[in-house]
């Protein structure tokens, strides 16, 4: 049986890693975003160095007003492994907490916490991410 990505083998997808501290809003936007728009084009995880319980119930309602659902989203801590086994490494606010391992390629997104911020604020924060994750692609697609 074949799949959509069956003309392209995993081992060759991009594997991209969202990291903030809770793994509860804009780590779990950007991969909300990430596997939108790119589809099986990529491979996408997230984590916090001190992930939440559960993902804000804010990021939740904003996602969905753009038609996304990320109620299935479970904070995960992050691990050495998870950074290991990715090409792109995108950090939010984590600080020296993140990992490094040469040879990946690193962003740091500077985006407020919507933690504690109702949906005005966090819309904001959604639609910058957007942009992000588009550039991203772009970036992906162009290294091919």
């Amino acid at each position: 049986m074949s799949s959509p990505s069956a003309d392209k083998p995993a081992s060759t997808l991009a594997t991209v890693l969202f990291v903030c501290v809770h793994n509860a809003g804009r780590s779990q936007m950007a991969a909300g975003f990430l596997r939108h728009l790119a589809g099986d084009r990529v491979r996408v995880l997230s984590a916090g160095t001190a992930p939440r319980d559960s993902v804000n119930p804010v990021a939740v309602e904003v996602m969905a007003e753009v038609g996304i659902d990320i109620t299935a989203a479970v904070p995960t801590v992050l691990t050495d492994e998870s950074v290991q086994a990715s090409d792109y490494v995108i950090t939010m606010g984590c600080g020296d907490a993140c990992p490094f391992y040469p040879g990946k390629h690193y962003l740091d997104w500077k985006l407020d916490d919507p933690a504690g911020q109702g949906a005005e604020a966090v819309r904001v924060i959604r639609d910058q991410i957007r942009a992000h994750v588009a550039a991203l692609i772009d970036e992906i697609d162009a290294r091919g």
